[in-house]
């Protein structure tokens, strides 16, 4: 089986509807909204549907966020958030994870009480690491009046978390999103979803959205959805060489951050630059680096003979081997959207 590639349904999809690409079809769209909305007890008009999840992500930002509303992040966090928040004029408020790497909702409540949107990715990008429900919970309760909770959960198939769509359906000041980019395989394909009140996507309606969506996206996700095994089979799958990569940094003596997701962050115990490029001379191209995490870099688990021939390289390279080879098996291409080496497959 193959990770981190539409499934077969998906693909089929994409073939069908291709000689269709004249037309909008509108109709796609809403039987996709009418399929993700009935298994998840949501009504329609609590749906948006995007090309990704990034356009909601940044509209989310812009709708919510001023020279007198800040933005609120945790750090290490995904960045993307930020650069919207830049051209609202907001305030960038960075908050250090707790010692178990979850957000921490008390130093994001005190570090803003002038906050226009909190942005709480679970699991984090790039650590991997969850926020609870609960604390989430906390943070509606005790935030500012009219500030708004961004929960992204474009990594949360991969693991046991809750998620909040629980508090959209209670009509909390809660924008969850969601994305086909992840663990359906679908990053290239673009499909996404904001889920919230339909006061709040009205706001996002503002900056676009909404609209036509490619129709093999739209083909491509409803296919995926209905797909009664897909999630459980690659979260397991996911989760077993995660497991392995583990036990071998373990067993080598090798710190890295627990994860529950198919990233974490892996300690270099150097400037993680030198290890990233490094590891480029062998083909092996890993990720980016949070400058408050410096001798940290991110790892994504491929499959298990990519992982095979990323400990291979990894280990020649702390101990010092400047010997340079190829691994067929891991031949990748990086994909700059969020800094992850996805497998070309």
């Amino acid at each position: 089986m193959k990770i981190l590639c539409p499934c077969d349904a998906a693909r089929k999809a994409i073939v069908d509807m291709a000689p269709q690409g004249g037309r909008y079809s509108y109709w796609l769209k809403e039987e996709f909204v009418k399929t993700f909305t009935e298994m998840e007890g949501l009504k329609p008009e609590y749906l948006r549907v995007f090309p990704g999840s990034s356009e909601p992500l940044h509209f989310s930002v812009l709708s919510f966020t001023s020279p007198t509303k800040s933005y609120v992040t945790a750090d290490p966090g995904y960045e993307a958030g930020m650069k919207a928040a830049k051209i609202s004029g907001a305030r960038i408020v960075k908050t250090t994870l707790t010692k178990t790497y979850s957000h921490d909702i008390k130093a994001m409540l005190a570090a803003a009480p002038d906050a226009g949107l909190f942005y709480v990715c679970t699991p984090n990008n790039p650590t991997g690491t969850m926020t609870s429900h609960s604390d989430i919970e906390q943070l509606l309760a005790a935030k500012p009046k009219g500030s708004v909770v961004l929960v992204d959960e474009a990594y949360i198939h991969f693991s046991d978390g809750v998620s909040a769509l629980d508090l959209v359906k209670a009509d909390q000041d809660v924008i969850v999103l969601r994305t086909f980019s992840k663990i359906y395989g679908m990053a290239g394909i673009r499909c996404g979803l904001a889920i919230a009140r339909p006061d709040l996507l009205a706001k996002l309606e503002n900056f676009g959205g909404w609209s036509a969506m490619p129709i093999t996206a739209v083909a491509a996700a409803t296919a995926s959805l209905k797909h009664e095994h897909l999630v459980a089979e690659r979260k397991q799958l996911n989760a077993a060489i995660r497991q392995k990569t583990f036990d071998w940094l373990s067993r080598q003596g090798y710190s890295y951050v627990p994860s529950e997701s198919n990233c974490f962050m892996l300690d270099t115990k150097r400037p993680a630059k030198e290890i990233i490029d490094a590891m480029a001379t062998r083909n092996v191209y890993i990720g980016r680096i949070w400058p408050v995490w410096p001798t940290y870099t991110r790892i994504t688990v491929g499959t298990q003979p990519e992982m095979e021939a990323f400990q291979e390289a990894f280990q020649a390279v702390m101990k010092g081997s400047t010997t340079t080879g190829y691994a067929p098996s891991l031949k990748r291409r990086r994909w700059y959207a969020d800094g992850q080496s996805w497998p070309t497959v």
